[in-house]
């Protein structure tokens, strides 16, 4: 059995996606743990992938092939092959709109699509280094990525031209993040901290400061109150975003945590750790609520459905847990 490589839920959380070395992507069933539909087609590695929430009729995904694919995610029917990238995809993200899709590849750019038609629109020439994480903003009028050279570029979707470029990192950037309200950025770095960006200005506010090995993911909360970070030195950490001071420092797991995500209410935080496990904290206090412990090999990802209540886990041990929180 080869690796899972990533997985995600649609916005209700009744199906979930995921991709494999073995070169597919698979539709899952959240409640029963069956599988409804298997994406066929791809050469290499689909590395990443996502459902077009909050329709979830569409699944992207991004492979080691060089291309991304748009799915049907009811009947399996590709739609789309989308074709142009030099070297491996290794991120992607629809617009909250549903009508994009942007890729990021190895290959130093980025490129934005049009879902209907797949045809390419831009290509986001800039990045030096390749590209590791990007996000539209909740207009969908803008994109940040994160780049191995040590930036973060703001984007204009109607132009593909570089809004701002964020330096001011040491390092390789992690994870990038827009707030709900798309006035902020946060940036994860190897460098070991985060650091937060007005977006208008592209100005860098505040540098996020604690962590002792890199920050690996970052994440605001749904209202853009609280960032949380995931380090290699086995911590979380989460931060008023408003006095950028850090209120509660994570500490139990064992292993180095690969992601966090706020539950959708701001209570909750999870955490996804090279220890096995997933933990369950409290926004409140900073304790562990729960350890969600099952799996035999690292976890690389962690998500909270919309509600909330359910948990999907991925680990390196082929498997994905669905879990009640």
């Amino acid at each position: 059995m080869l690796p899972l490589t990533n997985c995600a839920f649609n916005k209700s959380g009744d199906k979930f996606v995921t991709g494999s070395y073995d070169r597919t992507c698979k539709v899952w069933e959240t409640a029963s743990g069956n599988e409804l539909v298997s994406l066929e087609g791809h050469r290499n590695v689909v590395y990443s992938v996502a459902f077009n929430n909050p329709y979830g009729n569409r699944v992207a995904t991004g492979s080691f092939d060089k291309t991304c694919r748009i799915w049907d995610a009811t009947n399996g029917r590709c739609f789309h092959t989308l074709v142009g990238h030099m070297t491996e995809i290794v991120c992607l993200a629809f617009n909250p709109q549903s009508t994009l899709i942007s890729t990021g590849s190895m290959d130093n750019t980025a490129k934005v699509w049009d879902v209907e038609t797949g045809q390419e629109l831009h290509t986001l020439y800039g990045h030096c280094a390749e590209i590791v994480s990007l996000n539209f903003n909740t207009h969908g009028d803008l994109i940040v990525t994160g780049s191995f050279d040590h930036t973060a570029k703001l984007w204009d979707i109607r132009t593909g031209k570089t809004v701002h470029t964020l330096q001011a990192h040491r390092g390789e950037i992690s994870s990038t993040q827009f707030n709900f309200a798309s006035n902020m950025v946060v940036t994860g770095s190897i460098d070991r901290t985060c650091k937060l960006w007005d977006v208008g200005s592209g100005q860098c506010v505040a540098t996020l400061r604690g962590h002792t090995d890199e920050v690996l993911d970052v994440a605001f909360s749904v209202t853009g109150n609280m960032i949380v970070s995931a380090s290699a030195d086995c911590t979380a950490r989460v931060f008023n975003t408003a006095t950028c001071n850090c209120v509660a420092s994570l500490v139990g797991h064992d292993g180095e945590l690969s992601k966090v995500q706020f539950n959708p209410q701001g209570t909750k935080i999870i955490s996804a750790s090279s220890d096995k496990t997933c933990r369950v904290w409290s926004v409140d206090n900073g304790q562990t609520l729960q350890t969600l412990v099952g799996h035999t090999d690292e976890i690389f990802s962690c998500s909270f459905n919309y509600e909330g209540d359910t948990i999907l886990t991925g680990s390196k041990d082929n498997t994905c847990r669905i879990w009640k929180s």
